[in-house]
């Protein structure tokens, strides 16, 4: 076995652990916390909470690992703090105390998909739109996790999610003490770290910050509008693990995708993929329709997501790398859906999913209207 078929593994390993955990804890931790008796102020002030913790803490690990060159040691201290951290949830069930351990475990677990994002970029090289087969682990992760952990909860009650999260986050922090060590760069390439801070940059981050948001709606009502059509919960299970299935095969064939159109064009499309898919889903009732949309799922998140991992990796310099992923995740990931749960928390009682369907379809129109714009203008500036 080669050294670089040796790190894939470890990688392909690290992706599958993440989004293994992620799998359990975004389905059902609120679920946990609402079985305590936490109200629904309590839970959304803990969410929100963490997502804040994450934005900013991504950020300062990030500017840490190009800085001093660390990022392997940072990324193994952060994974067995925020392991050990976890712990503490099994100690207590008094909100103010778990708002406090959310904190402190936000601050270690913030940076590790932005770091594994910049590994991934550093260990693929040459092969980097091979991206997404290698993200594809972390995608089936979730969907095994999540089809499978229904069981075991009606078995032994929604608490045993916060024992199987502790111990899918240590063997994620042992699997990476195998990481091999970043080649070194010239500590006085460190400060290009200011050349992300160009517009285009500024205005792809901002398209993409749009995109998420327009996401927003639809991660936090979309099992509701299917509950208020009326159908149970095995259909709503179905509709979920068909848009995972579909991100896959999209992750799992983007290395011919990237091949045959350029990142803009892919980022372009599934602005306008988004675009439909909303709309759809403000007036869709059957199953076939609804169905159908979730099929889209493998555009609008899965090449938008990859495409927008290459995009950033290639607009960053080498000193960067680090903080330009994480600075993608974010914005997109963090601040996006942090508001997108935000405004349509605020709007369901007003407007109904429907609306909010429709106005997540303008917003995605926007982002996309103004990415491909500022790309028409810089293909023929280039051209110029």
């Amino acid at each position: 076995m080669t050294a670089n078929t040796r790190n894939r593994g470890i990688l392909g390993s690290q992706y599958f652990l993440y989004f293994g955990v992620m799998g359990m804890h975004l389905p059902f931790f609120n679920l946990y916390c609402y079985e305590l008796g936490f109200s629904g102020l309590q839970i959304g002030t803990l969410s929100a909470t963490r997502s804040v913790v994450l934005i900013l803490f991504s950020l300062f690990w990030s500017l840490l690992a190009d800085r001093f060159q660390t990022r392997r040691g940072i990324y193994i201290l952060c994974n067995f703090f925020s392991a050990a951290l976890w712990a503490l949830f099994l100690l207590t069930a008094n909100y103010w105390w778990m708002l406090v351990i959310t904190i402190f475990h936000g601050m270690f677990f913030a940076p590790l998909i932005a770091f594994l994002e910049a590994f991934a970029m550093e260990v693929l090289g040459r092969d980097k739109k091979r991206y997404g087969r290698m993200r594809a682990w972390g995608s089936v992760a979730f969907i095994v996790v999540v089809l499978s952990l229904g069981r075991a909860i009606d078995a032994y009650g929604v608490k045993i999610i916060l024992s199987l999260i502790l111990a899918g986050s240590w063997v994620q922090a042992l699997v990476a003490l195998g990481f091999p060590r970043s080649t070194p760069r010239d500590r006085q390439d460190s400060a290009r770290w200011r050349a992300l801070l160009t517009p285009r940059v500024t205005l792809f981050l901002f398209c993409a910050f749009l995109m998420l948001l327009s996401h927003g709606a639809y991660y936090t009502f979309f099992s509701i509008h299917l509950s208020t059509l009326g159908y149970d919960s095995f259909f709503i299970g179905i509709s979920w693990a068909v848009a995972v299935a579909a991100e896959i095969f999209a992750m799992l064939f983007s290395e011919r995708l990237f091949k045959r159109l350029r990142y803009e064009t892919v980022l372009i499309i599934s602005f306008a993929v988004a675009v439909l898919r909303w709309a759809g889903l403000s007036g869709a009732e059957s199953a076939a329709a609804l169905l159908a949309l979730q099929a889209t799922h493998a555009i609008t998140y899965g090449a938008f997501h990859m495409a927008s991992i290459l995009y950033i990796d290639a607009l960053a310099p080498p000193a960067a790398k680090t903080l330009g992923q994480a600075a993608n995740n974010a914005v997109t990931y963090g601040l996006g859906l942090m508001t997108g749960f935000f405004l349509s928390g605020a709007l369901y009682h007003h407007i109904g999913a429907r609306g909010l369907f429709a106005i997540s379809s303008g917003v995605a129109l926007l982002g996309g209207i103004v990415f491909a714009g500022y790309s028409a203008l810089q293909k023929n500036a280039t051209a110029n």
